[in-house]
């Protein structure tokens, strides 16, 4: 919110300023490059989840949460928790493009010695919430950081992010139930609902449906929406963000690989895979990099 203006400057070369949904967009794809480009230098990663929410992370951080790069030690600032951490290359995307980190160094994903590991360390990275990657715990962790601010009447909202694959862990529904019964509508869960995980579709392994009754069932707030949509990522924040006495979760449909036609919808892409530099460059390209960015992005010497 802090970082996307909502006017230009203007002067010799001015235009009219782009919309709030037009800024999100080009944010959007700037994402999508970096996460790519940084699995790429990794040799490993999981670009499929990633790329899935990449506009939820963009307008969760480009225009909804009250938190600033100046001051992620605020207690009154809002909380975000990246559950399924997997997806930890377009958390620190988003987080370069809004100015929390440095947008270079976070391209040495899970390098030695590099802050942005495979899953976001909360002793590394002062936009990180609490580590997570042992996939249920996260969602858990936002709960008791939900119910401390509720004790502390603070009025800043914690937002938590879910692989769909995640839902089949028991301890997101004790979570669930806890949420629901100590009323806690500060939180919202935000489930990435792209249909997919590690092996198969999640029909295959262990079906989710019907997915918003069971949420209903637990007393929470239910927003369903297209998660590839930017209106519709904004107007569902905005609903949770008005609701009131219970928790909020918001079922996002997206698409795996969202945006590189060769990784969309398929398994194989939800990592752990390497990619190669063919493969790299077709996916940036895809993502409307040109040849001189992509060149920037998967070889130019980031140490």
């Amino acid at each position: 919110m802090a970082t996307v203006a909502l006017r230009e400057q203007p002067g010799d070369g001015w235009k009219p300023a782009r919309s709030l949904t037009e800024q999100l967009s080009e944010a959007a794809k700037l994402v999508r490059r970096h996460a790519v480009a940084s699995i790429y230098r990794a040799g490993s990663g999981h670009p499929g989840g990633a790329l899935s929410c990449s506009d939820i992370l963009t307008v969760l951080y480009g225009a909804e949460m009250n938190i600033w790069p100046s001051a992620t030690d605020d207690p009154d600032r809002d909380r975000f928790v990246l559950s399924k951490g997997h997806a930890a290359p377009a958390l620190y995307a988003v987080a370069a493009y809004y100015g929390f980190c440095n947008a270079r160094a976070a391209l040495n994903l899970r390098k030695i010695g590099s802050p942005f590991q495979g899953h976001p360390h909360v002793a590394d990275l002062s936009f990180v919430e609490t580590s997570t990657g042992s996939l249920g715990q996260g969602f858990s962790v936002a709960l008791g950081m939900a119910m401390g601010l509720k004790l502390q009447r603070r009025v800043s909202r914690v937002y938590a992010l879910l692989g769909d694959g995640e839902l089949q862990e028991g301890e997101v529904w004790e979570a669930a139930m806890c949420a629901a019964h100590h009323r806690l509508d500060n939180l919202c869960a935000i489930v990435d609902y792209n249909k997919l995980q590690s092996d198969d579709r999640n029909d295959a392994i262990m079906r989710l449906e019907p997915l918003a009754a069971k949420w209903r069932a637990f007393d929470w707030a239910v927003i369903e929406f297209d998660g590839h949509d930017l209106d519709q990522i904004l107007s569902a924040l905005r609903r949770a963000c008005a609701t009131v006495n219970r928790p909020s979760v918001l079922i996002a449909h997206t698409v795996k690989g969202k945006g590189v036609p060769y990784m969309e919808n398929v398994p194989h892409w939800h990592g752990s895979v390497r990619l190669t530099r063919e493969q790299a460059a077709e996916a940036l390209a895809a993502l409307g990099a040109t040849s001189e960015e992509i060149t920037e992005l998967l070889d130019v010497d980031c140490r």
